[in-house]
């Protein structure tokens, strides 16, 4: 299951037990991701808040791009447990297992606009070389059609996204079929 204790949620008590409520009602059911943060129950409810501000919030990012971007960091950083999870809400929007499969295996070899191919390019460099993103990335946003708090907003979700994949890959976070399935999209 992971590298570290996991409290499951017939075992949780007290503030675990409530946000772990919380994240049922909202999501529709727990994640081993959230399961992880059970023994500093403070840090499961910053994570959710995040999370549910980036990837839920009103923006001028539409969701299916959000899932793009968490689907296109997760595969730099080879993270099979992020891939998995968001390639399956990525299809709750495409429903296409086929674009699906050649997008994770490079997004560009399906057929996306220049806007989005645009803010995928920014996602992929920010998270493989975020040393060589320069001012010319956030212009090449903006001339795509991007405003200031659209690009913060795909900023703030790569950079959640890498967070993430270190905490899974690092502690050793697993996933299992049924566990990727089930969620509010």
């Amino acid at each position: 299951m992971a590298w570290i204790k996991m409290i499951d949620e017939d075992k949780a008590e007290g503030v675990l037990k409530e946000y772990y409520e919380n994240i049922k009602d909202s999501r529709g059911k727990l994640a081993n991701i959230h399961k992880i943060h059970s023994l500093n129950p403070e840090s499961l409810k910053n994570h959710m808040d995040l999370y549910l501000n980036i990837m839920f919030n009103k923006s001028g990012l539409k969701r299916e791009e959000r899932e793009m971007i968490a689907v296109v960091v997760s595969s730099a950083n080879k993270c099979p447990y992020c891939i998995n999870h968001h390639k399956e809400a990525l299809n709750y929007y495409w429903n296409d297992d086929e674009k699906l499969n050649r997008f994770i295996e490079n997004y560009r070899n399906i057929d996306l606009t220049e806007k989005r191919l645009i803010m995928l390019e920014y996602a992929e460099k920010l998270t493989e070389k975020p040393d060589m993103v320069t001012r010319k990335y956030i212009e090449k946003l903006k001339k795509a059609g991007f405003n200031d708090q659209n690009i913060l907003n795909i900023n703030l979700i790569v950079s959640y996204f890498n967070f993430v994949n270190r905490i899974v890959m690092g502690l050793g976070v697993e996933y299992s079929e049924k566990e990727i399935k089930g969620y509010k999209y």
